[in-house]
Order: C-alpha cells, then sequence, then structure tokens
C-alpha cells in the first residue's frame, strides 16, 4: 500500500521485520527520497503493560547553495512512545497537537536556524 503525505505518493520499496523502506518519486541514484515506517512492538512484564514504539522518518536531497558541497541531506524523524491502554481518543488528541506544532512558525525557526527559545 502506498503512502500520500500530501500530495506526494510513496511507493513500498523494502521489507524488514517491524519496518517498511517507501520511495518516492523524486528518487534517483543520486537524489534520496525515501520514507521509513516502523515498530517496536511492546514488552509487558508482570507489573506494566508496556509501550508501542513507532517512527517515521523523511529522507531528501536537496541542492544547496553557500555550502562546502552541491547536495545535502534533510532527515525529520517523528518518533512516539505510546503506553498500552491509552485511549485512541487520547492518541488522536496528542497527534492534533504534534500536527499544530509542525505548522507553527516556531517550528520552522527550530529546523531552519536551530532557535529552541521564543
Amino acid at each position: 500500500m502506498s503512502l500520500t503525505p500530501g500530495a506526494l505518493t510513496y511507493t513500498p520499496d523494502s521489507y524488514q521485520k517491524d519496518q517498511v523502506g517507501y520511495v518516492g518519486v523524486l528518487k534517483t541514484a543520486s537524489v534520496k527520497d525515501d520514507i521509513v515506517v516502523g515498530r517496536t512492538l511492546p514488552k509487558p512484564v508482570s507489573t506494566f503493560s508496556g509501550v508501542l514504539k513507532t517512527r517515521y522518518k523523511l529522507t531528501r536531497t536537496y541542492a544547496l547553495t553557500g555550502a562546502l558541497t552541491p547536495t545535502g541531506d534533510i532527515i525529520v524523524e517523528v518518533s512516539a512512545s505510546v503506553p498500552v491502554g491509552m485511549s485512541s481518543t487520547d492518541v488522536a488528541t496528542v497527534k492534533g497537537v504534534i500536527a499544530d506544532m509542525v505548522t507553527e512558525a516556531d517550528f520552522l525557526t527550530l529546523i531552519r536556524d536551530g532557535k529552541i527559545t521564543y
């Protein structure tokens, strides 16, 4: 099954245990356009139900200006650790908060300039 973040389409390219790699339409031999989706399933113990850990990672190559190399990769990764038993509603609420965070101008300032205080 393909992924379609925004208007872009990524198709499955590699499969490993608990991880799938997807490639985008910009992918060539020298240009990266990849998404990796992965998980670590909960490991319950007698006193704790465990957590589901997930990861969503985008890697893409861009042309650079004013740099020592002509191209470079941007890598953006979102990970989560969700306790077993958390309600779907609460998970959706947290997803909404994260979605709002990445649309804020402060997030752009963080990833572009490394500024962490506002």
